[in-house]
């Protein structure tokens, strides 16, 4: 806005005017603010005004304009009336109003009540206002909100201060409009307000002496991008400084009054310059005639002369001014000061501000230049009228994000999946490259608003700094000699890189890792189900098993309770019994083991103590065993060489290695860790088989075994998800991220970082990620390792072993039982009579006579094998039976002759079978 300055001129004539002419000295006056010690330019301007009008006769020929000062501060009003009043009793005939809301409008009633010409230079009520009407300046930021469509804008005002009627201008467009009164205090907090609700349009409606601060507030709150928009209400846009912004494209727009384009305003301007030396005896006269401008309020008071000037002129020529002498006490008005008023409000002239004509008092005739912000300079878009209105010029600078005419030259790398390339003539410039970092590049500069020309780097590598010879490589080097704008894919941010280039704000962030084979499973072993116990823990049950078994055996026999009598009714024959044989011992041992019944029970406190010692220690063997076994046989497990970056440098057998002139190798070559160190050795020696040129070199020396590849996650996750032979060995081994990378000092660093950030807050990146990264239809399928995932069903290599017990224990049951029926038959053999020929007699006496019969008994000759062969039929045949006969171990042609024998005892009669 314009530096608004407290003054006022009075026109003052010392003698009559002669009919038909003006008088020959007029005295004029003007009230200025208190500069502190040094003059406002809008003083030196009126000077000069005065200066140029007593040098050029050619407007008043007979006249000559004297002048008197007076200055006032701001918020002393009564003063300023006091001021006012004296310049009156001097015999003042017209006043220079200041632009000050409440002095001015003291002074306005002054003037109104002596009918003195009050000229002013603000928006506010005067008896003359060369500053363009209020209500003209309404439609034209109206024209230019409904020009630029704007659907939701905030407006940030002063108290007591503005251009634009605000509820005019609020009803006047269909829109969602925020007013905010500030003061300079404020500025950041409403600007963050903004911000906070995505307000990016805003009218500024603010003095001008607080703008600096203001654009400081806006570059703090990091507004100062393309998509917000600014119209400033002040007609100085082109006197602030604004070179934080030429490079940001951010929207700036305002009107001007001033043309400094024009000729003859460049003239004035350096006689303004000279004048200003001249009198002051100084070459600092004004920092804005350095800079070949001026601001609206000096301009306007250059022009509120010549109104004057020219309306005085116009009423000599038919009419006569007669002078009186006026006072505020007894408030008599000026007879010829309406005359002088309707003549100044019928001038029309050009002047600084262009063309100037007025209707009641009110300036209607003007020209607004609607100028804006360009890269480098402010450019004439456009133009304003009262008849015309809103006429731009250049409607291509009211650019949409992503139409603006900007080209970028961008290197790349080629690097699955960041960008990938079509080989196929049908594709050419941009559309050559496909990936996820192209992708990205395709948002920003939609949203930051450019175009851009996409080739390789020359030498297909990132840039890494020879150590020797200081010098750079790859696209670091190519940014450093300005080659190119932007350097997009898989860049890491490092401190080297970032001293000789910039980065943006990271777009992904990752770390190194260990890409490698992934192991040969653990071959599953027939008797696996053995493993959840440890060899030597098998070897100690198996000792304590015999031991306690022993320790039964021993204690039942030392235990008299352990003693029983084995027919406790016959009192002839007492046979005592212990029921702790040594077989039995290691059944009952065995049994309690495998949690089994058992038909012998310890009777002694000795051998209870050892039995139960014995159950608690299997229930722990056997609990253990079981929780145990579950995971041994459900899990697969495998053979890992190597777990982490530590037993990578501590082997010699796995080779390793990583990509040349990245910033993985920068890593180990710089860490100051001694296993990385270590590492770096290792590679370094092996030089120049343990780097690679490209990923695909590296993952191709994976896939053939025995070499280990240190890349950054985020490609190695890529590979991991296509190849399920590969896997990452470890976790990350440091922490970096991705970056756009652009020249030091580039002016498109923060606008990318800012829509890095935006996309990253509403998930477009996280949504590409998921795009070329996990895609269903390129990933391979992975066994679950989730912990809600069944477990693998268990096959017969990893329980077989069980089935080959009970088929060793049935066999060996069996032999046993061989050897048990081979022995039984030796013992029953040897009790049997000798295969000889015997003679038999049986002779029995009776009370009715003697029988005698002989008979003879030849036992069978038979093998051990018929007698099991006979055992086994029985088994088969008659497994129904509880008892098997006696004789059915002989043969049918065995017989034994029967005789009756009739015994008669006492008339009974006994039939004897034998």
């Amino acid at each position: 806005m314009i530096n608004t300055s407290l003054f006022a001129i009075s026109v003052v004539s010392l003698s009559h005017l002669s009919v038909l002419a003006a008088p020959p000295v007029i005295r004029v006056g003007a009230l200025f603010p208190k500069a502190h010690g040094k003059e406002s330019y809008s003083e030196l301007v009126f000077r000069y005004a005065v200066h140029r009008l007593n040098r050029d006769k050619s407007l008043l020929p007979e006249t000559t304009l004297i002048y008197d000062i007076e200055y006032v501060s701001q918020y002393d009003s009564f003063q300023t009336v006091q001021k006012v009043c004296s310049l009156v009793r001097t015999g003042v005939q017209a006043l220079f109003s200041p632009t000050d809301y409440v002095l001015s409008t003291h002074i306005n009633s002054i003037c109104d009540a002596l009918d003195i010409p009050d000229i002013g230079r603000s928006p506010q009520d005067f008896s003359i206002n060369v500053h363009p009407s209020q209500q003209y300046v309404n439609h034209a930021f109206v024209d230019v909100i409904r020009y630029l469509n704007w659907t939701k804008f905030g407006i940030l005002y002063e108290k007591e201060y503005g251009i634009v009627n605000l509820h005019q201008l609020s009803r006047s467009v269909q829109a969602e409009v925020h007013i905010r009164q500030v003061s300079r205090a404020a500025y950041l907090s409403v600007l963050n307000e903004f911000k906070n609700k995505e307000i990016h349009n805003i009218i500024i409606d603010t003095n001008s002496a607080g703008i600096s601060i203001l654009l400081k507030n806006i570059l703090q709150q990091q507004m100062n991008e393309y998509k917000y928009h600014y119209l400033f209400t002040s007609f100085d846009l082109e006197t602030f400084d604004l070179e934080d912004f030429k490079y940001n494209f951010v929207n700036i727009t305002a009107f001007r009054l001033v043309d400094v384009g024009d000729v003859a305003v460049k003239e004035i301007l350096k006689d303004i310059e000279t004048y200003g030396r001249h009198i002051y005896q100084r070459n600092d006269t004004n920092e804005h005639l350095r800079k070949k401008t001026i601001e609206t309020e000096p301009a306007l008071m250059f022009d509120s002369v010549y109104v004057f000037a020219i309306g005085l002129q116009t009423l000599e020529q038919s009419h006569t001014l007669y002078l009186s002498n006026l006072t505020c006490d007894d408030e008599t008005p000026w007879n010829g000061g309406l005359s002088l008023i309707n003549y100044i409000n019928a001038v029309e002239w050009k002047g600084l501000t262009g063309p100037i004509q007025f209707k009641e008092g009110q300036r209607v005739e003007f020209k607004l230049d609607l100028i804006k912000l360009k890269q480098h300079s402010i450019v004439k878009v456009g133009e304003w009228t009262p008849q015309d209105h809103l006429n731009i010029t250049e409607p291509s600078l009211f650019f949409e994000a992503g139409s603006m005419n900007v080209t970028l030259v961008v290197i790349t790398i080629l690097e699955t999946p960041y960008v990938m390339m079509h080989y196929e003539k049908n594709y050419t410039g941009n559309e050559r490259f496909y990936g996820f970092c192209v992708d990205i590049l395709e948002r920003i500069s939609h949203e930051v608003g450019f175009d851009y020309i996409l080739d390789l780097v020359p030498d297909r590598k990132y840039g890494a700094k020879d150590p020797e010879t200081g010098q750079w490589n790859g696209m670091v080097a190519q940014l450093m000699k300005y080659k190119a704008d932007l350097a997009v894919g898989s860049m890491t941010i490092t401190y080297a890189r970032e001293s000789v280039i910039d980065f943006t704000k990271p777009f992904m962030n990752l770390g190194i890792s260990i890409l490698f084979k992934v192991p040969t499973q653990e071959p599953t072993r027939l008797f696996s189900f053995m493993n959840p116990l440890a060899i030597e823990i098998w070897i100690y049950v198996l000792a304590a098993y015999l031991m306690v078994s022993l320790s039964i055996y021993i204690v039942g026999k030392l235990s008299p309770i352990e003693w029983r009598t084995t027919h406790p009714c016959d009192l002839d024959n007492i046979t005592l019994s212990n029921q702790f044989s040594l077989a039995d011992s290691f059944w009952f041992t065995i049994g309690t083991l495998m949690q089994q019944a058992c038909d012998v029970y310890p009777r002694a406190m000795s051998t209870r103590i050892i039995s139960s010692i014995w159950g608690f220690f299997s229930l722990i063997i056997v609990a253990s065993y079981t929780a145990n076994l579950a995971a041994f046989l459900t899990t697969e497990r495998m053979i890992n060489p190597i777990e982490n970056a530590e037993d990578l440098a501590s082997q010699t057998e796995i080779s390793y290695g990583t990509l040349e002139s990245g910033s993985t190798m920068t890593f180990f070559r710089d860490s100051m860790i001694e296993t990385y160190k270590k590492m770096w050795r290792s590679m370094d020696n092996k030089r120049p088989s343990a780097f690679t040129t490209t990923y695909e070199d590296g993952i191709n020396r994976v896939n053939q075994g025995n070499y280990a590849f240190l890349m950054e996650s985020t490609m190695l996750d890529y590979i991991v998800q296509r190849k399920c032979n590969l896997t990452q060995i470890g976790g990350l081994l440091d922490t970096k991220g991705y970056g756009i990378a652009t020249p030091k000092g580039s002016p498109w660093r923060d606008k990318m970082s800012l829509a890095i950030l935006e996309l990253q807050e509403k998930g477009d990146i996280q949504m590409l990620y998921d795009k070329w990264w996990k895609n269903t239809e390129e990933t391979c399928t992975r066994k679950s390792t989730s912990k809600q995932s069944k477990a693998n069903a268990l096959g017969l290599e990893s329980i077989g072993g069980i089935f080959v017990v009970l088929i060793a224990g049935v066999t060996v049951a069996m032999i046993v039982a061989f050897f048990e029926f081979w022995i039984h038959f030796r013992q029953q053999t040897k009790a049997m009579p000798s295969p000889i020929v015997e003679k038999a007699t049986c002779q029995s006496l009776t009370d009715g006579g003697q029988v005698d019969h002989n008979w003879i008994y030849m036992p069978p000759l038979r093998s051990v094998w018929i007698e099991m062969f006979e055992e086994l039929r029985f088994a088969f045949w008659c497994t129904n039976k509880r008892h098997r006969p006696e004789l059915s171990r002989f043969c049918s042609e065995c017989h034994i002759k029967q005789t009756q024998i009739h015994i008669t005892n006492n008339d009974t009669d006994q039939k004897l079978n034998k």
